[in-house]
């Protein structure tokens, strides 16, 4: 199989950054599409890409019908659908490859046994760096080699660290199988989708220790908004609990899924009531899980027994 390359470009008024995106992505001769699909931008992101368009052929510009603004998620899908290469990978508007981008990959990928690979991603400021602010934006990348049956376990809890989309390329028929991202996630379905690759898909790592793209950091970024990641965390994991389930994933991969969640719960320091209130809501979202042992493993007065307790566990 010819290594050809979509890049799914989703853009919601980005009309600042969207040109230098673009050109990072022009020069990688591996690149025979780039999909953009504007998200109802009211901005001029669609007259910016549709003079792109006129300059070079490889650029296709999409829109949801009627123009409207219907989230990342579903822009993705979209993109995705649009897609005619044999690989796919994915570069935010604000983002941008860097010289060689799919060089190893195209030398991995050579294995037709292989779906898919992912790279590190660093950062690039587009403001000025604040105090101490830097070493909160670490490379985005794990610290391990891990076989394609361990790639999971590792990141799920980012045991080795966690990976970025811009870092992926996997084979267009993969999501035949795993099927399109949630788009009634606002956030995280980027993380929805790689876990459901890494259960599902053989992935390898290809360059993870230097960066292979850049993330924009400015005032506007969506991951500087703690509130929505609070709400929509949860979320993620149980939409791949959800997936697992339909998909036959193994039981140990689902209850990672379950003590992740909790471990994200708890550090919210959230009151005994309200832990239980959800666990409740989970388990009768998720009858197998009722019917389980994990039920009574995850019930939150066992899981924080010590804490409650602590006269019982004293040494």
């Amino acid at each position: 199989m010819d290594f050809t390359v979509s890049v799914i470009i989703p853009t919601y008024n980005a009309q600042d950054f969207i040109d230098k995106t673009i050109q990072s992505v022009l020069m990688q001769t591996e690149v025979t599409e780039i999909v953009v699909v504007d998200d109802g931008s009211k901005d001029d992101s669609l007259k910016v890409l549709q003079a792109l368009q006129k300059e070079h052929k490889s650029i296709k510009v999409f829109q949801h019908e009627k123009g409207v603004n219907k989230g990342r998620g579903a822009t993705r899908n979209l993109g995705i659908l649009k897609a005619t290469s044999n690989y796919i990978a994915f570069l935010d508007a604000d983002d941008f490859y860097l010289e060689n981008r799919f060089s190893l990959d195209k030398t991995i990928l050579k294995d037709q046994a292989i779906d898919g690979v992912y790279n590190a991603v660093g950062f690039h400021f587009y403001r000025d760096i604040k105090p101490n602010e830097q070493k909160h934006f670490k490379l985005n990348t794990i610290t391990k080699t891990l076989k394609p049956e361990d790639l999971f376990d590792g990141i799920v809890k980012s045991k080795y660290g966690f990976l970025h989309l811009n870092g992926i390329t996997i084979k267009r028929k993969a999501f035949s199988t795993i099927g399109l991202m949630n788009p009634e996630l606002i956030v995280t379905q980027d993380t929805d989708i790689i876990f459901k690759m890494a259960l599902q898909c053989c992935m390898l790592p290809s360059n993870i220790t230097n960066p292979i793209a850049l993330r924009g950091i400015h005032d506007d970024n969506i991951f500087n908004k703690d509130e929505i990641y609070k709400k929509y965390t949860p979320k993620c994991f149980e939409s791949v609990i959800d997936w697992s389930f339909k998909n036959n994933i193994e039981i140990c991969k689902i209850e990672a899924l379950v003590d992740a969640i909790w471990v994200f719960k708890f550090k919210q320091k959230e009151g005994l009531i309200s832990h239980i209130d959800y666990w409740f809501k989970l388990m009768f979202k998720f009858p197998k899980l009722l019917f389980s042992m994990l039920s009574i493993k995850y019930f939150p007065i066992v899981r924080l027994r010590k804490t409650l307790f602590p006269f019982i566990y004293k040494n």
